[in-house]
């Protein structure tokens, strides 16, 4: 899709005109504006309802359903009547038109067909002006919908089309591209560096683990920051076996390392001024006769001793090893780690927010500011040391699991803050309910790109 900016119309190409409530055309009557409201004035003009005063969130959803709806039958031409909007406003309009064409259909053989608007066609803006910062804003929307509809499909791939070794060369490739530098560590590489949380949750899967490290480093920059991403590629749960009802939609529990891949991408794209460094432990967790016991007490990278009560905790495990190795190896200013890590932050948040622990208040409320501006919410929950308890071992440093009903990402978070080495900007993102979705734009449950808007976002501000 090419989009420009124009200062005029053509009556052959379709008008999209927004209207806010309150703001709809006096002349016409049964128009109100409403949230999603659709209008045609004429076969050539349409008018879409944006709701009362939309936060800029809000647009995105709108234009991406709007779109959508109508894939198959979109001309190949079409003018969006921004007159009077912000470049925000309409980066994020043109974000929600581009991801309305996304196509899950990865695997069909006959596909259904979508309009050649979405990869042949021309979307003009219609502004007052043609400013330096709209133009910056169209381009900013345009890199990050092509990089989040990377990552929908990255998150999409069942697992037999997606193991670690994919994530890696996924990683390597997009580096090579952007300008960033990527090292993987392979199985003979993280025995050296012993790694052996990481390593024993590998243990039962024919495909090895890698640790993908991502560096992206501008010329000038203030602060370093570091992403750790889970890339559990696939989670049968292990000897701890998973329900089989829904397992098949464990291709999913990589989502915080789509969420670090995409950001690390996009972030070069844009060539933000701020060092970001992408950590991804990734791992299949399968069953075999060499899988790791419930009971087991295995080591990790930061000589620290696990027992292992429920194989099924293993995203914690893997994030152990990331966690530690981009505190020690990288001294970054901040540690951000995302994860699909528990069933419990749904059961709190359901699939509207996503759980943000950190010892951190002002970390917090830069990453809550994040999220409440692109939409991608956060909740903050406590991280006291209270819990602790939960995750005391009799015959190891630490235990994975408390096998108790309650409090469930909470305990999660403290183990994960234990190999933070205290870190004081640590902050812990549970994105279980939110990287992977029922939404309208699949029949079934997909992936949302969750994530890159909100870190991308926060790293923006961190550069200044």
């Amino acid at each position: 899709m090419q989009i420009n900016q124009t200062v005029q119309t053509d009556e052959n190409i379709l008008l999209i005109r927004p209207f806010e409530e309150g703001s709809e055309p006096e002349n016409q009557s049964m128009f109100r504006a409403e949230k999603g409201e659709i209008w045609w004035y004429s076969s050539h003009e349409v008018w879409l309802g944006l709701g009362k005063s939309p936060k800029l969130s809000a647009v995105i959803r709108i234009f991406r359903s709007f779109f959508f709806k109508r894939k198959d039958r979109w001309p190949e031409q079409i003018v969006l009547d921004a007159k009077g909007y912000s470049p925000e406003w309409i980066g994020n309009a043109v974000n929600g038109i581009i991801l309305g064409g996304y196509n899950i259909q990865l695997y069909k053989t006959e596909p259904k067909p979508f309009s050649r608007f979405f990869e042949k066609g021309t979307l003009q803006i219609l502004t007052y002006s043609d400013s330096e910062e709209v133009q910056n804003s169209i381009h900013a929307a345009q890199q990050t919908a092509m990089v989040q509809m990377r990552i929908m499909d990255l998150m999409n791939a069942p697992g037999n089309y997606k193991t670690p070794q994919t994530l890696a060369e996924w990683a390597k490739n997009s580096g090579e591209q952007n300008g960033y530098k990527v090292t993987v560590f392979e199985k003979e590489k993280l025995q050296e560096l012993r790694m052996h949380a990481l390593l024993s949750v590998s243990k039962g899967s024919d495909a090895p683990p890698v640790m993908i490290i991502s560096e992206y480093e501008p010329e000038n920059y203030q602060k370093t920051i570091a992403l750790v991403g889970k890339g559990v590629t696939f989670d049968t749960g292990g000897i701890s076996i998973k329900p089989s009802a829904n397992m098949h939609l464990m291709k999913s529990d990589m989502g915080g390392a789509a969420a670090v891949l995409g950001t690390l991408e996009l972030v070069a794209q844009l060539k933000l001024p701020v060092r970001v460094i992408g950590i991804i432990p990734s791992t299949e967790n399968c069953v075999d006769g060499s899988a790791t016991k419930p009971g087991d007490v295995i080591g990790s990278y930061s000589g620290k001793t696990i027992e292992v009560i429920d194989t099924d905790a293993e995203g914690r495990l893997i994030l152990a090893d990331g966690l530690s190795y981009a505190a020690k190896q990288f001294n970054p200013d901040v540690i951000i780690d995302l994860a699909t890590l528990t069933g419990s932050v749904i059961q709190t948040l359901g699939y509207e927010a996503a759980g943000l622990f950190t010892p951190s208040d002002s970390l917090a409320e830069e990453l809550i500011e994040a999220g409440d501006y692109t939409g991608e919410r956060l909740w903050r929950l406590p991280v006291w040391d209270e819990y602790k308890e939960e995750i005391s071992s009799d015959i190891a440093d630490v235990k994975n699991y408390h096998g108790k009903p309650l409090a469930g990402a909470i305990v999660a978070a403290k183990f994960l803050e234990v190999f933070t080495d205290q870190h004081p900007q640590w902050a812990h993102l549970d994105i279980a309910g939110t990287a992977f979705g029922d939404i309208e734009f699949a029949s079934g449950r997909c992936g949302t790109a969750y994530g890159i808007r909100l870190l991308c976002a926060y790293l923006s501000k961190s550069g200044v």
